[in-house]
C-alpha cells in the first residue's frame, strides 16, 4: 500500500491496528507499520519541462536579474537611438548595474513564495529613479561635455516602462504555470493543530503559490480530523527520513505537539537538509506591515503595532476620497446620465436603488446604486436569504427569482450599478477602497455567527476592496470575505490601496 494514502480515521499511522469497520460500512485497508512504510521506496518527484524550471527557485532568481539586466541596457541603447544628437555619455553604461544593486538593496531579489509585479513596481521606480539621479550627479561632478540631460530622462522612462512590464510577464507566467501543476514544490507542514489543518487547505485553495501540501509531521499518534485529508508521514524525529521519501523541498512550522526544544531541533535539521523553511507566528492576526523585528540583548522580539485609524494617514485617504469622488462624478457624468436614462425607460421605477447599509462604527446611512431589478419589497428578498446561511454564503448577486432586466444584467456585469456610490463617497459615508457595506440585519447576524466579522466596521466602508478584486463578489464565502476584509484592515497603508485600485480594473475587465 503506497504510504502517502490519506489515513482513515481510527487507525494508527505508527502501528498496525486498525479500526475494524461496522457492517455494510467502508472497507478500510490495515496500514504498514512503521518499519516497511519507512522501507517503502523513496518518492520521485516528476519534473517540470525544461524551460519552465528557469521560473521556480534559484533559476527563477538568476532569471529575473539577467531579464532586468538585458531590459536596462536595451532601455540606455533605445534611449540614445531616440536622441541621438546628444551624443553618447560614458557614464550611462553605469546605470544597468547601478540599477541592479539598488534593485537588490530593496529586496527584488529575495526569494519569496510568491512574486506579485505590482508589490515589485514601487520598489522598481524608487530604483530606477535613484540610479537616475546618481548618474545626473555624476555628470554634473565630473563636468562630462555630452548633453546627458535628456538621453538620461529618456533612459529613466524607458526603464521603468520595461523593467515592470517585463516584470509582469514572467510572473504571469510562473503563476500560471503553477496553477496548472507544472511548476510544484513538495510541502511538509509541522503540526495537526487547526492552524496546520487551514494551512494544508490554504495551499490546495492557492495553487498559484507552487506549494503541494503532501503531508503533516506531528508529535501526535493520530489526526484529529475526517478520513480524506492528507496523511500523517511521521514524527518530528523522522524529518530526514521523511523529506527523503517523499522529495520534499519545503518546510511550513505551524504549531506542532511536543516540546519547544524538539521544534528547534526540527527548525536546525531543515536549515541542514537544506530545505526552504517558513514559520507561521503564533500571533498571526496581529502581525501587520508594521511589525518590526527587535533584539533585546540576545532574546529577538516582534514589536507589533495596529493600524490607527485616526492616523493623518487616514485623514489623507479621506481628503483624497472626497476629491476623486467629485473629479469621478464630473468626468463621469455624461456616462450616468446615459445608464439613467436607460434605467428609467427600461421598466418602471426609480432610476436609483437605496438601501440601508452599515458602516464604520455600525453607522446606518443610505447606499446608492442604478436600480437594475424590478421592484419588489425588500422584506420578500431578506426571505429569501435563509436558505445561503447554512452553506456560508455572503447575501448578494442574484437571491432568489431573477429579477434583474436585461439592461441591469449588464450594469450588474460591469459593476457600473454601483457609480452613485461616489456620492456616497462625497458625502463621507463611505470611501472609495474598503469592506462592502452589508445590510444592518445581516450585519448583526453574522456579528455573532462569524468571528472577527464586527472589525470590518472600524473603517469606512468602500465601493472596492482587497476581497472583491480577489473574486469575493456576490453570494461567496463568507468566511473567506471576512478574513480578505479583516486582512486589509490590519494591513492598510496608501500604498495598498494604490494597488486594490490598480487591480480593480481588471477585476472590472474580467465581469462578475
Amino acid at each position: 500500500m503506497d504510504h502517502s494514502e490519506p489515513l482513515i480515521e481510527g487507525t494508527d499511522p505508527f502501528t498496525s491496528e486498525v479500526a475494524m469497520p461496522a457492517p455494510g460500512g467502508p472497507r478500510i485497508r490495515p496500514r504498514a507499520t512503521a518499519e516497511r512504510q519507512l522501507a517503502a521506496p523513496p518518492v520521485v518527484p516528476q519534473r517540470a519541462p525544461a524551460l519552465l524550471r528557469l521560473f521556480d527557485g534559484a533559476p527563477w532568481l538568476g532569471l529575473r536579474i539577467l531579464s532586468d539586466f538585458v531590459v536596462l541596457a536595451a532601455a540606455c541603447a533605445i534611449a540614445t537611438r531616440i536622441d541621438p544628437a546628444a551624443g553618447i555619455d560614458p557614464l550611462l553604461a553605469l546605470f544597468p548595474p547601478l540599477t541592479l544593486l539598488c534593485l537588490d538593496s530593496g529586496g527584488r531579489y529575495r526569494q519569496r513564495m510568491r512574486d506579485a509585479a505590482l508589490d515589485s513596481a514601487g520598489a522598481g521606480f524608487g530604483a530606477i529613479s535613484i540610479s537616475a539621479m546618481t548618474i545626473f550627479a555624476l555628470q554634473v561632478l565630473t563636468g562630462a561635455q555630452t548633453p546627458g540631460g535628456p538621453v538620461l530622462a529618456w533612459t529613466w522612462l524607458v526603464s521603468i516602462v520595461a523593467v515592470t512590464s517585463v516584470a509582469m510577464a514572467l510572473t504571469a507566467i510562473q503563476r500560471n504555470a503553477r496553477r496548472r501543476g507544472l511548476i510544484r514544490r513538495r510541502t511538509l507542514i509541522v503540526g495537526t493543530d487547526p492552524t496546520g489543518l487551514e494551512m494544508a487547505a490554504r495551499l490546495r485553495r492557492l495553487p498559484e503559490y507552487g506549494l503541494e501540501p503532501i503531508g503533516f509531521l506531528d508529535a501526535r499518534r493520530a489526526l484529529p480530523h475526517p478520513p480524506g485529508a492528507l496523511p500523517l508521514l511521521g514524527r518530528l524525529g523522522d524529518l530526514a527520513e521523511v523529506t527523503r521519501r517523499h522529495g520534499v523541498s519545503h518546510v511550513i512550522v505551524c504549531f506542532p505537539a511536543g516540546s519547544h526544544h524538539d521544534t528547534l531541533t526540527l527548525v536546525a535539521g531543515c536549515d541542514e537538509l537544506g530545505l526552504e523553511t517558513t514559520v507561521v507566528p503564533r500571533l498571526s492576526a496581529a502581525v501587520n506591515h508594521q511589525t518590526r523585528f527587535e533584539y533585546l540583548g540576545t532574546q529577538p522580539l516582534l514589536n507589533l503595532r495596529a493600524v490607527d485609524r485616526e492616523s493623518w494617514r487616514f485623514m489623507v485617504k479621506h481628503v483624497v476620497d472626497r476629491i476623486a469622488a467629485a473629479v469621478l462624478l464630473v468626468v463621469l457624468a455624461p456616462l450616468m446620465g446615459f445608464i439613467a436614462l436607460g434605467v428609467k425607460f427600461s421598466s418602471p421605477g426609480p432610476v436609483l436603488f437605496r438601501q440601508r447599509r452599515a458602516g464604520r462604527d455600525g453607522q446606518l446611512f443610505e447606499l446608492l446604486k442604478f436600480r437594475t431589478m424590478i421592484e419588489q419589497d425588500d422584506a420578500q428578498a431578506y426571505e429569501l436569504y435563509p436558505e445561503l446561511a447554512p452553506r456560508g454564503i455572503a447575501p448578494g448577486g442574484v437571491e432568489g427569482i431573477d429579477r434583474r432586466t436585461r439592461l441591469g444584467k449588464l450594469l450588474r456585469g460591469t459593476s457600473l450599478d454601483e457609480l452613485p456610490q461616489l456620492v456616497n463617497v462625497l458625502r463621507g459615508e463611505m470611501s472609495l477602497i474598503g469592506p462592502r457595506p452589508e445590510r444592518p440585519e445581516f450585519a448583526e447576524m453574522f456579528r455573532h455567527e462569524i468571528e472577527r466579522y464586527n472589525e470590518r466596521h472600524r473603517v469606512r466602508s468602500g465601493i472596492t476592496g482587497w476581497a472583491q478584486v480577489h473574486g469575493m463578489r456576490g453570494q461567496t464565502p463568507l468566511a473567506d470575505r471576512v478574513e480578505l476584509d479583516n486582512f486589509y484592515i490590519e494591513q492598510w497603508s496608501l500604498a495598498l490601496d494604490l494597488k486594490i485600485l490598480l487591480l480593480t480594473v481588471p477585476a472590472l475587465l474580467r465581469g462578475s
